[in-house]
């Protein structure tokens, strides 16, 4: 799933607009809020190295194809390895990070009521 960090003066629209485009190349229309979840990296040496990810928020919406033309995407995370469409039935055959995305993310689809997924202490970056 794409995401990244809001920028200055940007409303967290256009965040997910501008992340969507930047990480696959396609342009997206936030549909809905449908979830927040909140992580808190508790190893000390990633802290220390990456001490902007330890702390994430999760702001988590359901969006919809702008349009079916696609760029290159520019920003791409350091470990992923491509973005592909997982058809809804087919997303019980990956794992989802973080992890609690596994358990959830059908209800998440399915629903139209938003919900608040907790906050969890994790050992390592992206639980």
């Amino acid at each position: 799933m794409p995401g990244g960090g809001q920028d200055i003066y940007e409303t967290l629209h256009e965040a997910i607009i501008r992340e969507c485009l930047e990480e696959t190349g396609y342009n997206v229309i936030p549909v809905r809020f449908s979830a927040l979840y909140e992580e808190i990296c508790d190893n000390t040496k990633t802290r220390e190295l990456y001490p902007e990810y330890i702390h994430k928020m999760y702001h988590i919406f359901i969006c919809k194809l702008k349009n079916s033309k696609t760029v290159n995407p520019t920003e791409i995370d350091d470990m992923q390895l491509k973005s592909e469409w997982i058809y809804i039935n087919n997303l019980n055959k990956i794992h989802l990070l973080p992890s609690f995305l596994n358990d959830n993310i059908l209800e998440m689809i399915s629903s139209d009521i938003p919900k608040f997924f907790g906050s969890e202490h994790i050992p390592y970056n992206h639980g």
